[in-house]
C-alpha cells in the first residue's frame, strides 16, 4: 500500500522560502519517478517539478531556478525548496508517485502518476 505523505507548507511572505517533504511508504522514491505539483482556487492543476529514478529532474517553467526537487532515499522523502517565493506560488501543493515506467517526455503530465498525497498549503502574502 503506498502512502505518500506531504508537510512543510505554511505561511511565508513574498521573496522567501520554504522546503516542503513528501515521505514514501510502500514504494521506494528511488525508483519510477516522483513529482510535484500545485492546485490553486480557481486553477487547474499544474506540475511543479519531477525527479526520475535516473536523477534527471524537471520544472515548470515559471519555478525554474527558484525551486529544486531533490530525494534522500535514506528517509525515502522527497523535497521541494521553494525559493524566492512570489505571490502566485500561493496553492496546495501536492507529490505523487509512479513506481513503474516514467516517460521523461511528459515528466510534469499527471496521468502518468499514479499514487498522490493529500496536499499541504502554501500560502505566500
Amino acid at each position: 500500500h503506498v502512502q505518500l505523505v506531504e508537510s512543510g507548507g505554511g505561511s511565508v511572505q513574498a521573496g522567501g522560502s520554504l522546503r516542503l517533504s513528501c515521505a514514501a511508504s510502500g514504494y521506494t522514491v528511488s525508483s519510477g519517478c516522483i513529482g510535484w505539483f500545485r492546485q490553486a482556487p480557481g486553477s487547474e492543476r499544474e506540475g511543479v517539478a519531477s525527479i526520475f529514478r535516473d536523477g534527471d529532474s524537471y520544472y515548470a517553467a515559471s519555478v525554474e531556478g527558484r525551486f529544486t526537487i531533490s530525494q534522500e532515499n535514506a528517509r525515502n522523502t522527497v523535497y521541494l525548496r521553494m525559493s524566492d517565493l512570489k505571490l502566485e506560488d500561493t496553492a496546495m501543493y501536492y507529490c505523487a508517485a509512479n513506481p513503474g515506467v516514467c516517460y521523461s517526455r511528459a515528466p510534469l503530465l499527471a496521468s502518468q502518476y499514479t499514487y498522490w498525497g493529500q496536499g499541504t498549503q502554501v500560502t505566500v502574502s
